[in-house]
């Protein structure tokens, strides 16, 4: 008997000590570090699973002519020997849509231009901020309603600066002044066309966007709308003039230049700011409390 109860005691015991240690885990208080940036991988090398194309001619999540490839864990454009150029613009979509956040990609500019491919693109591909619903592009339309953010490569005689603007179906303020042209070049230096280069951007809704290039600001604007031209084939539904542009798509182009992307990478600036929620960043710039959790 007294053997029975020894052992009923010794269970007891580790019964309250497990019950302890769960109470314990439960009221774990430690919250993620609110300054640590936690940046998503828009394209991991893995898989193009998150990202949707449209060529112009094409039905949307055709990718026309194996253009947008993944090979040696490298996003890439590319063009056959035999490919000629005929009008057909495409665009690589991520699934989500932003409005806050800061995005970088590490890019380089490979092999020669398609055949046929006009001088301008030589070189030429685009990070497209606040694209319009890739659903709600036209068959035949060449460029998002977006504001681009040129990928240019120098050609090893000219100067041509790099993170450019230009605006396909928007209209954005420069300084103080509506900028209604289609682009207009950076303050930056010539990046050879065959090196890595990583360019980045700040987009904040629609109070202000910045290009960055070695930690330095080439570009900055305020107040896109739509509006403006420089674009074909769209519907009339999705243009509408005047419209400010506080979010959208992300996308990036295939228009003659073949290009290797090694990443993609997204800071999103909009999310949970109450500082008593465990996943409160101190980075955020815009709330989105429903996000938040305790």
């Amino acid at each position: 008997m007294k053997h029975f109860c020894a052992l009923r005691g010794h269970w007891h015991l580790l019964a309250l000590l497990l019950v302890g240690a769960l109470f314990l885990k439960g009221c774990n208080t430690t919250k993620v570090d609110p300054d640590e940036e936690e940046w998503i991988s828009l394209f991991d090398g893995t898989t193009m699973d998150t990202w949707v194309p449209k060529f112009e001619g094409s039905e949307l999540g055709v990718n026309y002519k194996n253009r947008f490839i993944l090979k040696d864990s490298l996003l890439s454009v590319r063009y056959a020997p035999t490919d000629t150029f005929n009008n057909d613009f495409g665009h690589l979509y991520y699934k989500d849509r932003f409005s806050y956040y800061r995005l970088k990609a590490t890019y380089r500019f490979v092999g020669e231009q398609q055949t046929g491919g006009p001088g301008w693109a030589l070189r030429n591909n685009g990070l497209m901020l606040h694209c319009q619903d890739p659903t709600s592009l036209g068959l035949e339309q060449d460029f998002p309603i977006s504001l681009e953010l040129q990928l240019l490569g120098g050609d090893g005689v000219h100067e041509r600066t790099n993170a450019n603007l230009c605006t396909p179906g928007t209209n954005v303020v420069i300084g103080d002044t509506l900028f209604t042209p289609h682009c207009i070049n950076s303050d930056s230096k010539t990046y050879p066309g065959d090196r890595w280069v990583t360019a980045e951007a700040l987009v904040l809704g629609d109070s202000l966007i910045q290009h960055i290039l070695e930690d330095k600001v080439v570009m900055e604007y305020r107040k896109p709308t739509i509006g403006g031209g420089n674009i074909s084939g769209y519907n009339e539904s999705a243009y509408r003039e005047g419209q400010p542009l506080k979010e959208g798509y992300i996308s990036i182009q295939a228009e003659t230049a073949p290009i290797d992307f090694k990443s993609i990478e997204l800071l999103n600036l909009c999310g949970c700011m109450d500082k008593k929620a465990k996943n409160y960043k101190s980075y955020y710039v815009k709330a989105d409390n429903s996000t938040c959790e305790y």
